[in-house]
């Protein structure tokens, strides 16, 4: 083969996989970064939260994220470190029941 043939192949080859994995990680998109820009501290009655998802840090996001959904269907990324935060998530974890649903 000519070596002029070859680079050729080469290149389309290379070319071809980058188009592929470019779009690849595009269908990702959201999964690649953190969910949340800035944190909720203020105290929210329990009564008034539907649901909160807990999401570890990882290699989307280097910080660890609650986002709790409100009955009225608003989602507030909550502060981790707030002591009434806290509660919430202790208490989840320590209920066989609730913790199933969000590990």
């Amino acid at each position: 083969m000519n070596s002029e043939v070859v680079v050729a192949v080469l290149a389309l080859f290379l070319l071809y996989a980058a188009v592929a994995e470019g779009k690849s990680l595009s269908r990702m998109g959201s999964e690649l970064r953190c969910q949340c820009i800035s944190t909720h501290s203020k105290f929210i009655p329990p009564r008034r939260i539907q649901d909160v998802k807990l999401t570890q840090s990882g290699p989307h996001c280097q910080n660890v994220e609650i986002i709790a959904t409100l009955k009225d269907g608003r989602e507030v990324c909550l502060e981790p470190t707030a002591p009434w935060v806290k509660l919430i998530i202790k208490a989840i974890l320590e209920n066989p029941v609730k913790k199933q649903q969000y590990l």
